[in-house]
């Protein structure tokens, strides 16, 4: 591979030291190089070794500790009880790391699914390849939408504009040009002719030099800075709370145990075993893996409803979603647009104003709209006489595009945009006969009102102007589009859809309410809404808008659903006071100019036919453009929130009422109440038992609404459960302590065997917010608890069960324990219906 050139190479000397020309590389050569520099990644996705990730399991310090104290024990002797722990230990090690790689390989998968494609020059020919491919010395061709896909030198094009705020913080767009520099520049970021990789296109198209891949790249520098400035979000910040919450809890009980040990004169190397063992038992270690899996698992659910996952915890975002914010465009419409008609001012059908808008659509080389398309698909002409000279591309400022052209007679500066604002910058109108006439107001009025009765009737329109420039630069600027002869309407239909009104109130009895953001007129917009029964409650135009103090504009947000005429800071804005509001906000999008609004969303949701910037953006991405894909996430998103909360309740409350059993145990028993040991072949049959809390069914009541994190519950179950919970533990001590007499190798097998059965039979309850018997378990959940249960209690009555320190108990302790564990989950039926 040859050596990276700096960045002010001339451009003949990067091509000749990349061994690459204009037309790229052969794609055996191109194969070749990226066996050498891997692939075209700025982040680094190489996974870790195997071993490794074992390994870092064994970096919490509980375990360490407890591997420690069980090397002491193997050396006075006990080597039977340190194999049982090193074994458990391994198993949970092993079990986590399996159930995370699946996880980790699904989201992967679904990931490549709508990983960004780069049009690209092999062997001469145009051809489309994965991003992650493209290597040194490539060509790549580049368009509106598109994001630069590595570090690159422009070789040529037309009126390319990129934002490259991630790098240089000027949120403007900046002009790129070919050719080798003039004059000196400072550095890369300043130089003309310099692409960065992730900058996006925002208007104009090149073909550019790919000279720099992956981690080698301005970004792949970043990387790491960017990421670890990338806030939590709100389920990232609870599980950790969580976290911390159990952890100090932990570590009290561990010094009290140890504490009270010492003071009754125990074994101190058993007390400690005992102590640490505990701490890893009461630990929810599993917590990360079930968090993984659970999303993991609804991430490929949400793919079967046609909606892939980028980011994961944007799942519990979904989930959450109060309030989505959507475009009309393909969500209400069918996103077919066609050209009606092109008439003048009179309303009749007119060449003129048709060919106008033709040539203003075929000469230009930025953003290629559904207009344009519609426009140029409508009927072909012959542009073969005319010669374009320049054109100013196409802002969401502005909201026109201007293509000046020389017929061999004059220069025209053709217009094509907004109405509304074609109409302000025009001085005359042409008449039928081609006579030009000045505006006045009262002429402006009823182009006004003519393009106002054309969105009543729900169609959407261009205006089209023209101005003769006798100038004889070739250069066409912003400060030309003034002095206009408006000319006429071009006037398209976008057929609404008719499932569109059920997704909305499908989405709404969910509550999740509905506002669309568009930069059509109010009129078009209610007359759509109005086709398809979308009631509307309330409009704001952009106009509007832009008067609100931010104090007003969130006393108005209640009350309207409709925001017309606006522009993408304006989206940006309403969705910031929208979360100012407490709400969990969406927005679907797809646009270049929605890139802003989907990364202030708390989940942004492009398409799979958006623009590449806007696919970035985004952490879902729809395979269709439909609301009901967005509702049916929704629900998945709500699905998986409420399995991640189960596993949470019941390892709350279970380790809340172990630690206060143990705590009570520790002051009255002359004897450990379980060995280390036992509690970690309980804390490994439980976890084992846990492995299907993932897969398990929804009650349809749990759907209803959106499903936040709450602490607050958490810490009410924690508490209430935990203590039921203890409760029934300090029952089962009396029990055997004076009914049975129990010695310490039968008062720890039969508190075993309780704690076993309750803590992991309580998940049917927890599970529902009805009555367990009316709601059905997925299969793998059922199987998974009841083997570990199983194996849990039959343990002691097998020869295995002497390893462990087990002894058989008498046939009557069966049945106390079944009245106990039926009991125990009758009275966590009536306190969580009491809860809920």
């Amino acid at each position: 591979m040859p050596p990276a050139l700096p960045w002010n190479a001339p451009e003949a000397e990067l091509l000749a030291t990349l061994g690459a020309t204009d037309q790229g590389l052969a794609s055996s050569a191109a194969e070749r190089r990226l066996l050498e520099v891997g692939p075209n990644e700025a982040a680094d996705r190489r996974k870790r070794p195997l071993w490794l990730q074992i390994l870092e399991r064994f970096a919490n310090p509980l375990i360490l500790i407890l591997l420690f104290a069980s090397g002491l024990s193997a050396l006075t002797g006990e080597m039977t009880g340190f194999g049982i722990i090193v074994g458990i230990i391994l198993l949970s090690v092993v079990l986590d790391v399996v159930q995370q790689m699946r996880a980790e390989h699904t989201v992967e998968a679904l990931r490549k699914t709508v990983a960004l494609r780069a049009r690209v020059l092999r062997d001469g020919r145009e051809a489309s390849v994965p991003v992650e491919t493209l290597v040194p010395g490539d060509v790549v061709l580049l368009s509106a939408g598109d994001i630069v896909p590595a570090d690159c030198r422009m070789l040529s094009g037309k009126d390319l504009f990129l934002n490259q705020a991630l790098f240089t913080g000027e949120a403007f767009p900046v002009e790129k040009q070919a050719g080798d520099l003039a004059a000196p520049a400072e550095d890369a970021s300043s130089a003309a002719n310099w692409l960065f990789m992730g900058a996006s296109v925002i208007s104009g198209s090149a073909a550019a030099l790919v000279t720099r891949t992956g981690r080698a790249t301005e970004l792949g520098g970043l990387s790491g800075t960017l990421a670890s400035r990338r806030p939590q979000d709100a389920f990232d910040r609870g599980i950790q709370q969580f976290g911390y919450l159990m952890l100090r809890l932990t570590i009290f009980l561990v010094l009290f145990v140890l504490a009270a040990s010492i003071f009754f004169h125990r074994p101190l190397l058993e007390s400690l075993l005992f102590a640490l063992a505990l701490a890893v038992g009461l630990t929810p270690e599993l917590l990360p893996m079930v968090v993984t899996v659970t999303l993991a698992n609804g991430a490929r659910r949400m793919a079967g409803q046609q909606v892939i996952v980028k980011r994961l915890a944007a799942i519990h975002d979904l989930g959450a979603m109060d309030v989505l914010c959507t475009d009309k465009t393909g969500t209400l419409t069918e996103s077919v647009v066609q050209l009606a008609k092109a008439v003048d001012l009179e309303g009749q059908e007119s060449e003129e104003v048709f060919r106008l808008a033709y040539l203003n659509s075929a000469f230009e080389s930025g953003i290629k709209s559904p207009l344009d398309a519609a426009i140029l698909a409508h009927r072909t002409l012959d542009v073969s006489t005319l010669r374009k000279i320049d054109e100013v591309p196409f802002d969401f400022e502005r909201r026109r595009v201007s293509v000046l052209v020389d017929d061999g007679k004059q220069r025209l500066l053709i217009v094509k945009g907004a109405p509304e604002d074609i109409i302000q910058l025009s001085t005359s109108h042409q008449t039928p006969t081609g006579a030009s006439v000045p505006i006045g107001e009262a002429e402006r009025r009823t182009l006004v009102e003519r393009f106002d009765a054309i969105g009543e009737q729900g169609f959407r329109a261009l205006g089209v102007a023209v101005r003769p420039l006798d100038h004889t630069h070739d250069d066409a600027v912003i400060a030309d589009e003034i002095g206009l002869t408006f000319v006429g309407f071009a006037v398209f239909v976008d057929p609404p859809k008719p499932d569109a009104a059920g997704a909305i109130r499908d989405l709404v009895a969910a509550g999740v309410a509905v506002k669309i953001l568009t930069g059509d007129n109010e009129r078009i917009t209610r007359h759509i809404c109005s086709a398809i029964g979308v009631p509307v409650t309330g409009i704001l135009t952009g106009g509007e808008l832009t008067a609100l103090s931010s104090e007003a504009l969130l006393a108005r947000l209640p009350d309207v659903n409709l925001f017309c005429r606006v522009t993408p800071q304006q989206k940006q804005r309403i969705i910031v006071a929208l979360k100012q509001t407490g709400k969990v906000v969406g927005f679907l999008g797809d646009g270049i100019n929605d890139a802003a609004a989907l990364l202030t969303a708390d989940v942004g949701i492009s398409v799979d036919t958006g623009a590449d910037v806007a696919k970035e953006a985004a952490d879902l991405v729809l395979l269709q453009h439909d609301l009901a894909a967005v509702h049916a996430g929704v629900l998945e998103g709500r699905r998986t929130v409420e399995n991640v909360t189960k596993y949470i309740l019941m390892g709350a409350s279970s380790n809340l009422g172990n630690m206060l059993s143990m705590a009570a145990a520790a002051l009255f028993l002359p004897f450990l109440p379980m060995l280390p040991t036992q509690v970690l072949l309980n804390n490994l049959l439980y976890d084992c038992s846990e492995v299907g809390v993932p897969f398990d069914t929804v009650d349809p009541e749990a759907l209803e609404r959106p499903a936040h994190w709450d602490m607050a519950r958490i810490g009410r179950y924690m508490l209430v459960l935990g203590s039921v919970s203890s409760a029934f533990d300090l029952l089962t001590f009396a029990a055997l302590y004076y009914l049975y007499a129990a010695d310490a190798s039968l008062f720890q097998t039969g508190w075993f065997m309780e704690s076993l059965a309750t803590q992991s039979l309580v998940i049917f309850v927890i599970r529902t917010r009805g009555l367990p018997w009316q709601s059905r378990p997925h299969p793998i959940l059922t199987t998974l608890t009841l083997a570990a249960v199983t194996v849990g209690l039959a343990l002691p009555l097998t020869p295995l069960g002497a390893l462990f320190g087990f002894v058989a108990p008498p046939p009557s302790f069966a049945l106390f324990l079944i009245a106990a564990v039926t009991s125990y989950l009758l009275a966590v039926v009536v306190v969580r219906r009491m809860l809920s």
